[in-house]
């Protein structure tokens, strides 16, 4: 054999590797181009920021794609006959039939990102249990499969490229970011997400569309190569192939690191657009728990204890014994969280479209807080907030976290007082580990599990609509009405989520839409069923009403926390026992629940950092937060602490549309620096 064809496919795969570089920028290029003229992005970027978008951007992807050449590299390395050899053959084979057996037979970790992942990865281990004992036994085969496994695999990384960028595109839509904390949960949920693809975009369409593409470009980029595969490289071409992609491995991860002090910019869009997507997938799957005291700036223990103590009027650890003059009254209360209910969608907030006929209607009959905002930008931060009354923690929302159960919560609260205490939700709960925080904290769960088949008249891959959800929840407050027992009973809806898909005929958007504004409205037609219904049982009179949401429906923004995307609408409806009222104070989502123990006259000893806004030891402020930005807002300053020690405060410009302009301060206020940290650090002390 020459050296010629001893150096084959070395050139191959160099030339191979080079060309994977080079549709990664190109696709990467036209990727942010699209971008920039998605609906969410505000384009308004100096000429330094377009340079950073492009160029860094450009930097970014050729390294990410140079580190994800590793399984081309694998390939070079394994490129060879000696592994079929006694015993080495007989022994890999083996190990691939038991690896099978065992993922396929036994629970394994693969087992807990739902059902999906176990079965790829069977899959691919029954592909190459089948196609190495091909090899092993019939040795003329190992030529011609060495070709198509080149190709498949080129084909593979190109499709990825494409579909990679499609997703990101999606993804953008949705968030108005590149995959971040969000992302990651996704991953854990397969069944729901890859559900909820197929119910929201024609998938096998543009599935197909992808691979064609991807043939195509497949075809163009390997046509002109003299291929043959029946030629091994030797260890030498070997060894010194695998040195150069070693270093150029160890810089690429270097440069991803370095390019990051670029993307901390005062303008979101320019930190997104310039990062790579893949990579800050990667980041978010790390740093899913960020320790406060590492990452963020802190002061001493004793001091931070003695300023949130000053400024909630509060003792150690946070306790505040609440205690009122009036009888205590143990009226019936449901919760109602909303799903993505930005309260931009409100009439009552600017809204021209008509989408919320009944909560437009509740604002005229509810106590309502007009500047009240979320916690967090998903359904878990909600929860948390309404549940736990405690601020935003860094990284992952404690519903998720392990070791969750027995905390002080709103259900043990009223458990204590003789509540039934109940969560209701029409998707299954295990999703976004509800389940397990809700029953581990006092609440009886009743989700889709609990449904009869004659229950259900429509369901997507969420779960049931909220028409049926809210018939069950009926039937479940009378059987707890009958007992004599006063009930709370949360409700979290799920139609206004993409798909957006609902009964058809309910609404004058049609079902098959799949429009957030459908989903809008289906959501507040369900609600004003739900109040239709209740105010025919017995139980209704005696009954408030707490309607919010967990979130708004987007977060994407100029800045970490654009305020505007985190305004919520909030209302207490109790006809005949809460005054109408228009409530204009500064109110956080973890003040709902002790204010609604306050107009009832609750006293209790009470953890939470939440507290009742009519106290006279109210003070008002909001807390917001991303994964990693943590906001303090009070008076007119907005005070956002981030990792690496980082600090930030915006003077706070409110329109009288409802919009929130943060303009940055040249100088930082230290007192509300201070109270800034207090309370985050103090959360991450005591919680609890």
């Amino acid at each position: 054999m020459n050296s010629r064809n001893f150096k084959q496919p070395f050139k191959l795969y160099r030339i191979t590797f080079s060309r994977i570089i080079g549709l990664t920028l190109v696709i990467g290029a036209l990727t942010r181009i699209i971008l920039l003229f998605n609906e969410q992005t505000e384009v308004s970027f100096s000429l330094v920021d377009w340079v950073r978008i492009f160029i860094l951007g450009a930097v970014n992807d050729a390294a990410l794609a140079v580190i994800a050449a590793c399984f081309l590299w694998l390939m070079f390395v394994v490129f060879s006959d000696h592994k079929y050899k006694k015993p080495w053959g007989y022994g890999i084979w083996a190990l691939f039939g038991l690896a099978l057996g065992y993922v396929t037979c036994f629970n394994t970790v693969f087992d807990e990102y739902g059902s999906v992942v176990p079965q790829i990865v069977s899959g691919l281990l029954l592909y190459k249990f089948i196609s190495f004992g091909l090899r092993l036994w019939i040795p003329s085969v190992r030529v011609k499969w060495r070709a198509v496994q080149f190709y498949a695999t080129f084909f593979l990384y190109v499709l990825f490229i494409f579909l990679n960028a499609f997703s990101e595109v999606v993804f953008w839509s949705e968030f108005g970011v590149r995959y971040n904390f969000i992302a990651v949960d996704y991953l854990i949920y397969t069944n729901e997400v890859i559900g909820n693809i197929f119910e929201s975009y024609p998938i096998i369409p543009l599935a197909g569309l992808l691979v064609l593409i991807s043939v195509l470009a497949t075809w163009l980029l390997v046509r002109k190569q003299e291929i043959s595969f029946a030629s091994i490289p030797s260890f030498r071409i070997k060894a010194g192939g695998s040195v150069v992609y070693v270093l150029l491995f160890i810089f690429s991860c270097f440069l991803l690191g370095f390019n990051m002090r670029f993307q901390q910019t005062g303008n979101v869009y320019v930190n997104e657009l310039q990062a790579n997507g893949i990579h800050r997938f990667y980041l978010a799957f790390w740093n899913n728990e960020l320790a406060y005291k590492e990452f963020y700036v802190t002061l001493p223990d004793a001091q931070a204890e003695q300023i949130l103590q000053e400024t909630v009027h509060s003792g150690e650890r946070n306790l505040q014994i609440i205690s009122d003059s009036l009888p205590e009254q143990h009226k019936n209360i449901v919760l109602i969280t909303i799903e993505s209910m930005s309260a931009s969608y409100l009439k009552h907030y600017g809204n021209g479209d008509k989408l919320t006929p009944t909560l437009d209607q509740l604002t005229n009959e509810s106590l309502v807080f007009n500047q009240l905002f979320a916690t967090g930008n998903r359904t878990v931060r909600g929860l948390e907030a309404v549940t736990l009354c405690l601020p935003p923690s860094p990284g992952e929302s404690i519903v998720k976290r392990p070791n969750n159960g027995n905390l002080f919560s709103t259900g043990k609260l009223l458990k204590d007082k003789g509540y039934i205490v109940q969560f209701l939700y029409g998707g299954d709960s295990y999703f976004d580990n509800m389940e397990a925080f809700f029953s581990g904290n006092s609440y009886e769960i009743i989700d889709a599990k609990t449904f009869s088949k004659d229950e259900i008249t429509f369901k997507n891959i969420w779960g049931v609509c909220d028409e049926d959800m809210y018939n069950k929840a009926i039937q479940v407050f009378n059987q707890d009405a009958a007992t004599g027992k006063p009930f709370f009973g949360h409700i979290m809806t799920v139609s206004n989520h993409r798909p957006f898909t609902y009964p058809e005929g309910k609404i004058d958007i049609p079902a098959n839409a799949k429009s957030r504004k459908g989903g809008v409205k289906y959501t507040d037609y369900a609600i004003g069923k739900f109040l239709e219904m209740a105010k025919q049982e017995p139980w209704f009179e005696n009954t408030l009403f707490v309607i919010t949401a967990d979130h708004c429906a987007s977060s994407a923004g100029k800045t970490e926390i654009p305020l505007d995307k985190y305004h919520i609408p909030a209302m207490i409806y109790a006809p005949g026992y809460i005054q109408p009222q228009q409530e204009n104070t500064l109110v956080s989502q973890i003040d709902i629940l002790p204010t609604v123990f306050g107009l009832l006259h609750f006293s209790y000893d009470s953890y939470f950092y939440g507290q009742d806004i009519f106290s006279e030891n109210y003070r008002s402020r909001a807390l917001s937060a991303t994964y990693q930005n943590l906001g303090y807002w009070e008076g007119d300053v907005f005070t956002v602490l981030s990792p690496v020690r980082r600090v930030e405060q915006y003077r706070v410009k409110a329109s009288e549309d409802w919009n929130y302009e943060l303009l940055p301060l040249q100088q930082v206020d230290s007192i509300l620096l201070r109270r800034s940290i207090a309370h985050y650090q103090t959360e991450s002390i005591h919680g609890n």
